[in-house]
């Protein structure tokens, strides 16, 4: 059998986006069935916010809305084989970086981005340092965290922690409130982040308050907290929103906030989804539903199906 990938002929001269092609955006993440996190969250996210999803696979999970019940790593050789495979080929605007799985992954990611940031290929990084599902299940190894932390969060332009994600990073206790995660959020500049985004939805407040800490001062993101259980895949809609959003403006607070302000919406669109609970598992449904990705295309589809009927 013969090689996969063929070299391109010598004399090929790279094509040219035209005007107003979307954001290329690339998330490196693991999988998950439900669609409402991971991989799948990812590309509906890039695709709601207008840009064109690629996406390299670093783990196989078995999850629903009530849980995870296996995770598979994949070799972190093949990860590599992706990343090289893709970035021979396509220019990547934006990455965002999901679940790592184990060390050796981790490591495989790193590597690549430095690799094409030698080559003078530099896209904006995200990374959510994903270690539990909001179910409570681990899904980072422990001996990969020291890697995230040492050799990937030095990579990312924006880390993306919730409040418990933040305390393994830093090694303290959570954030008790607003003003220690504000502190927070400054710390983990200090490990080698551009900014931090330390997520406030763990406290218990009136409102949803992220702290966005860069190098001259700390901008607290406030949002309404909506009341629904249906939270399953906030933090990777999140930051997969932060990374698609970027190359639209010109610095990364204006990109958090709208990105904060797609999240919100997602939120409150997400009780008209009916995802988990609708299958033969015996007993009353106890987890978590998924946010609305696709709540905007859904009403304007809606929108001009009325106008047909009326008209």
């Amino acid at each position: 059998m013969g090689p996969v990938v063929s070299a391109p002929a010598p004399d090929a001269a790279p094509r040219i986006r035209p005007a107003r092609h979307p954001v290329v955006a690339l998330t490196i993440a693991g999988s998950d069935p439900s669609g409402g996190a991971g991989i799948q969250a990812d590309l509906k996210t890039f695709a709601a916010l207008g840009g064109y999803g690629c996406a390299v696979l670093t783990g196989l999970t078995a999850q629903s809305t009530t849980g995870v019940t296996r995770v598979l790593p994949v070799p972190a050789d093949m990860v590599t084989a992706q990343l090289e495979t893709l970035f021979a080929d396509v220019a990547v605007d934006t990455v965002k970086i999901g679940m790592t799985s184990d060390a050796a992954v981790a490591r495989a990611i790193a590597a690549a981005l430095r690799d094409l940031r030698a080559a003078g290929r530099a896209p904006y990084v995200v990374l959510d340092p994903v270690m539990v599902a909001t179910s409570g299940d681990r899904l980072l190894a422990r001996d990969a965290e020291a890697v995230l932390r040492d050799e990937l969060l030095p990579m990312a332009d924006l880390v993306t922690p919730n409040l418990p994600e933040a305390a393994v990073l830093l090694g303290v206790e959570p954030a008790r409130d607003a003003a220690e995660a504000a502190d927070q959020a400054r710390a983990l500049l200090k490990l080698g982040a551009r900014l931090a985004l330390v997520k406030g939805g763990h406290l218990e407040s009136a409102e949803s308050v992220d702290h966005l800490a860069g190098p001259d001062a700390v901008v607290a993101l406030t949002a309404p907290r909506i009341p629904t259980r249906n939270t399953h895949g906030t933090g990777c809609t999140l930051s997969s929103a932060c990374a698609v959003l970027r190359p639209l403006h010109n610095d990364w607070e204006p990109a958090v906030r709208a990105a904060k302000d797609y999240l919100t919406e997602t939120l409150r669109a997400a009780d008209t989804l009916i995802i988990g609970g609708t299958g033969t598992a015996a007993g009353p449904w106890h987890g978590h539903g998924p946010v609305d990705h696709g709540y905007a295309a859904r009403t304007a589809a809606d929108a001009a199906a009325a106008w047909s009927v009326s008209g």
